[in-house]
């Protein structure tokens, strides 16, 4: 799958976004989120529709605990939700005891380690599902530059990925218990 044009931000995600005093414009590709406590949100701009596009972003991004700064999206069929971590808090996702080792891919001047996971009745685009979780986590973390998603897909494609029926794809902050602040604009 080649490299997609660059579209338009078109997409607000916004999971509780509330919580944490999320503020966006999709105009600037601009949004800030400021948490603290157990909150639980996923928030960021990006496209109604993923597909293997590169994303350029720059973030002021902090954060103590449960958090990652992410490319973030869905597939619908296969159903699985993926990650291209690109900075976290104290947690890297692919340390979970659940995780299955997928290796690593060179991607952007960086590495990074590849695994996923399965979420058994869990919140999903579909109502509670049962699906996969992907995830690439930059082991050199940071806080800028792009992301050139056609590479993470394909490492995940050998291993269940769909590739295809994609749902909506964002630049994101989540964050699910400490404190932590992110400005992010996205591209």
């Amino acid at each position: 799958m080649g490299i997609d044009k660059r579209a338009s931000l078109d997409y607000t995600q916004n999971y509780n976004g509330d919580a944490a005093g999320f503020t966006s414009d999709l105009s600037t590709g601009k949004f800030s989120v400021d948490w603290s406590g157990s909150t639980d949100f996923v928030v960021g701009l990006g496209w109604n529709t993923g597909s293997a596009r590169a994303i350029t972003y720059s973030a002021e991004y902090t954060a103590t605990s449960g958090s990652y700064l992410a490319v973030y999206g869905w597939i619908k069929s296969p159903q699985a939700e993926y990650y291209v971590v690109e900075s976290y808090g104290s947690y890297d996702p692919c340390s979970s005891s659940s995780a299955t080792d997928l290796g690593t891919v060179t991607s952007d001047g960086g590495t990074y380690t590849v695994c996923k996971d399965t979420r058994t009745n869990q919140p999903s685009i579909s109502g509670t599902s049962t699906f996969t979780q992907y995830w690439s986590v930059r082991q050199s973390q940071r806080t800028s530059g792009t992301v050139t998603t056609s590479n993470h897909f394909a490492v995940w494609a050998k291993n269940g990925f769909g590739n295809s029926d994609f749902s909506y794809q964002v630049m994101a902050v989540e964050a699910y218990s400490g404190s932590g602040s992110a400005t992010v604009t996205v591209s």
